[in-house]
């Protein structure tokens, strides 16, 4: 029987995308706009956090953001409502965004706004989003109280890539009994540098944190 030649198209597509990530991240520098990657499971509350942090940062940090879904313009609308620039980009059924589709919603985010930090919403998905470099500087990623807190056991990539973990809806945490000491445990597990932030998107609670986290990234890569 003839040998079948086997090609690894997976490997090969991330090490493209790898390279083009690093390119995208290397012109941000030099233009001095940050690009974070925030990524949850649906329902998690990104555009709710998104939302409080606007509120904290807007009058000193000029933010757009793009938007990732399937199909829809709901949250780029309630972003826009919120007072920045938004734009919405649809994924063609795709679960997640890499670097040449980040490029694209970029190129046009950044064309006349002057945006200083750029926050990419992706696709509500705890899996595929993880697996591809999209260009950004730091990767945030959003926990919900509801989801239990096991989950950085079940979906270890996307702990392993963030920089930062906000355990969303906080302020419900005795109703699932969800244990922020053990869920902060497994997410060490799985990347001891990560920083965890408790938060309350609704009611505002630790957000003022994060933005003080995310204020000091912004200054950093410019400076």
């Amino acid at each position: 029987m003839d040998q079948v030649r086997v090609i690894e198209v997976k490997q090969s597509v991330f090490a493209d995308n790898d390279r083009r990530a690093a390119q995208l991240r290397q012109e941000l520098k030099e233009r001095g706009v940050f690009l974070l990657n925030l990524m949850s499971s649906p329902g998690a509350g990104k555009t709710t956090t998104l939302k409080r942090t606007v509120e904290l940062l807007k009058d000193e940090i000029k933010i757009g953001v793009m938007e990732a879904d399937i199909d829809s313009d709901v949250d780029a609308r309630t972003m826009a409502a919120a007072g920045v620039r938004s734009i919405q980009l649809h994924t063609g059924g795709m679960c997640h965004l890499d670097a040449d589709m980040t490029r694209q919603g970029l190129d046009e985010l950044l064309a006349e706004s002057g945006v200083e930090l750029a926050i990419l919403e992706n696709v509500g998905n705890l899996v595929c989003p993880a697996e591809f470099d999209t260009g950004a500087v730091k990767n945030a990623a959003i926990l919900s109280v509801p989801e239990g807190d096991d989950k950085p056991l079940k979906y270890p990539l996307m702990f392993q890539v963030c920089d930062v973990v906000l355990i969303n809806k906080i302020d419900v945490a005795p109703y699932f009994d969800f244990d922020l000491e053990r869920c902060t445990e497994y997410i060490r597990m799985r990347n001891p540098e990560a920083k965890v932030i408790p938060i309350c998107a609704k009611t505002g609670e630790g957000v003022e944190e994060w933005a003080k986290w995310l204020r000091e990234q912004v200054q950093a890569w410019k400076s």
